[in-house]
């Protein structure tokens, strides 16, 4: 029998871990710059957690969500988003009760059913920061500040944030009917999908990548920036000051509503050319309303999530590579009976933080050479009988080929020094 991953999941090894791991090293050290701390959730919740915080009606939870039923009789979903996990664990937790603000990060697998694309697997990988507490304009351009020097780091300079304001409960209805009143005429040309969201969520219709329906709402669609009320206009132009100030450049684009219900105010997104119709990296916004919703207080909050896979495709497509790994010291003895005084001088180097590795499988001295060439170490350990009996062991500098006899208790500190 053959088996072979799941579709819409691949393996991630060797120099591509390698790759992963740079970024995700990278979003830490960027988030601890920040001063956010990192939480980790669990990869499943109760359905109804995700149902209640996306809305019952979004393509999330009607089409997309792992959903089971476990032993116990209960609906399990494996995460489809990071958001509602964290406001989940900041309530159970009452996180709220120690007043001030909270700052969190996290990274890991995300799970929805839907075609396996370019950039969006059934299972891939998220980063996400969430703040919950602060209602102004100011931690807005934080977040989004956040995430372009996170970008920038990786060397993604060709990209801005793209902004939005999709109002909130006072004044999103208005907009609301403006954009039903806007579209009737043209109802039934717009895809079945967008006709289906035309009652119950119209500006769902605005994110739609039909080309005729693209076509029809830019020319027909009333932008819901005149629509908001007088404290959403005030924060949307506070946090387009705010990022003025910071010097980081964006753009407008009445388009973005991102897809879950929860959303209100600021939305934003950073997209990249090089990834076609599903382009969006970086994606999110405030969503002042979810914690209530969710059981907790009344809190403002919000963050965004980021998109690994589509990250590593851009910077795959510029050449980048990720900093060479350090490079090991290799081990090599002239006899399987000096195996034992091999490993204990390996276990001497890796506890004084040096990479080491040597022979597993009774290979010739010369093949255990030409194994340290292939995996590029940059020194060799020889450990042969004359060696053993003066307490030596002869280093090689793998780059020079220059060797010398070192007394192997002094070995590690010679080495150490060397590396420092």
């Amino acid at each position: 029998m053959r088996y072979a991953a799941p579709r819409g999941t691949q393996d991630i090894w060797g120099a591509e871990a390698l790759r992963w791991q740079a970024v995700e090293q990278t979003f830490r050290q960027v988030c601890a710059c920040f001063g956010y701390q990192e939480i980790r959730t669990p990869m499943f919740e109760e359905t109804e957690l995700f149902a209640r915080s996306a809305g019952e009606e979004t393509e999330l939870v009607t089409k997309q969500m792992y959903t089971f039923t476990d032993r116990g009789g209960r609906s399990i979903t494996l995460r489809p988003e990071g958001t509602p996990s964290v406001v989940r664990a900041y309530i159970e937790h009452k996180l709220h009760g120690q007043g001030g603000v909270e700052k969190f990060c996290y990274h890991g697998p995300i799970f929805r059913y839907e075609r396996p694309q370019k950039g969006r697997l059934r299972q891939h990988h998220q980063f996400g920061v969430e703040v919950l507490g602060a209602p102004g304009p100011e931690v807005d351009a934080e977040v989004i500040a956040l995430a372009s020097e996170f970008l920038a780091r990786l060397g993604i300079t060709d990209t801005q944030p793209a902004l939005n304001s999709m109002g909130c409960p006072e004044c999103r209805p208005r907009y609301r009917e403006a954009l039903r009143a806007a579209l009737k005429p043209v109802l039934g040309e717009l895809c079945e999908y967008c006709q289906a969201r035309y009652e119950d969520n119209p500006l769902r219709i605005l994110d739609d990548k039909n080309e005729r329906c693209v076509e029809l709402t830019t020319r027909l669609a009333p932008k819901i920036t005149d629509y908001l009320c007088e404290a959403c206009q005030a924060h949307f132009q506070g946090l387009q000051q705010a990022l003025r100030e910071l010097g980081i450049e964006y753009q407008l684009n009445h388009r973005i509503v991102r897809g879950m219900d929860y959303y209100t105010r600021t939305v934003f997104e950073m997209v990249h050319s090089q990834l076609g119709a599903q382009n969006a990296m970086v994606g999110g916004g405030r969503y002042d309303g979810l914690v209530e919703e969710c059981g907790g207080p009344s809190t403002p909050a919000l963050g965004f999530g980021a998109g690994e896979e589509r990250i590593l495709m851009v910077l795959g497509q510029a050449g980048w590579e990720p900093p060479k790994p350090e490079r090991l010291v290799y081990l090599a003895m002239a006899g399987d009976d000096l195996r034992a005084s091999a490993l204990r001088l390996a276990m001497a180097l890796r506890r004084a933080g040096l990479a080491a590795d040597l022979d597993h499988l009774g290979r010739s001295l010369r093949a255990q050479m030409r194994e340290a060439a292939r995996v590029n170490a940059r020194y060799a350990l020889i450990l042969g009988e004359e060696e053993q009996q003066a307490g030596t062991v002869m280093l090689r500098d793998m780059d020079s080929g220059e060797q010398e006899q070192v007394p192997q208790s002094e070995v590690v500190a010679r080495l150490t020094k060397k590396e420092g």
